[in-house]
């Protein structure tokens, strides 16, 4: 079942001849339960493409649509709400709460969601994830890649229908990124979770199950899965 979609996705700044196009044009489409990497050098849109998957941003123009839903044709509450709702993120830079134990970390966006918290499926991503001794730890008496963990840990508890994780290991060693990737891809496919991952490291996009390839904007191979 198809869980993201993206129709003719572009992306302009500014107008005439100095319009420049970040995006253009792009279409992908992506699986339930797939974990795919979208992969490009710097300055090649990926980071512009993944914060429109996520609704971060508007595009200039075309549509994204997450789990049945063109999340563009919501205004802005009810996009914050559907993000919220729908989307999992995982960033670079970790962006935990730094008051914040591990558990209280994880189970926050749902709290503020004021949705209902399943203790059992946190405490069974928290185990997963190896978590399950840190979980009254503060983000700075955990190391780099357990940070990474709980933020994983947080972007899975809500159960979205899709995590869009943004350069993940970017701040992390090669060996605990490929630890961190490889439960990364563990959960998701213990949880069904659909995962779409943006990386600029060949070696990191190997461990996804298809590779999407941007180059100045526009999406070269395999944003259909055809290629």
């Amino acid at each position: 079942m198809e869980v993201l979609k993206t129709e003719a996705l572009t992306k302009t700044y500014g107008s005439g001849q100095n319009m420049v196009t970040a995006l253009g044009n792009a279409c992908l489409s992506v699986e339930q339960g797939e974990f795919a990497a979208i992969v490009g050098t710097s300055g090649s849109g990926k980071s512009t493409l993944l914060h429109m998957l996520g609704g971060l941003d508007r595009p200039t123009s075309g549509r994204v649509i997450v789990d049945g839903k063109d999340i563009f044709s919501l205004k802005d509450e009810a996009l914050t709400i559907f993000r919220r709702r729908k989307i999992g993120f995982v960033f670079q830079s970790f962006n935990l709460v730094p008051t914040l134990n591990v558990y209280e970390n994880i189970v926050l966006p749902i709290q503020l969601d004021g949705s209902y918290i399943d203790e059992g499926f946190v405490d069974e991503v928290i185990k997963t994830l190896g978590l399950d001794d840190m979980a009254e730890r503060l983000p700075n008496q955990l190391s780099g890649g357990q940070q990474q963990r709980v933020a994983i840990a947080r972007a899975l508890a809500s159960k979205p229908a899709i995590i869009l994780a943004d350069e993940p290991t970017g701040n992390l060693d090669s060996k605990t990124s490929q630890d961190v990737l490889g439960l990364l891809k563990v959960t998701g496919q213990k949880f069904g979770q659909t995962i779409v991952m943006i990386t600029h490291n060949e070696a990191i996009a190997q461990m996804a199950d298809r590779i999407i390839r941007i180059e100045d904007g526009h999406i070269v191979k395999g944003g259909d899965g055809n290629d």
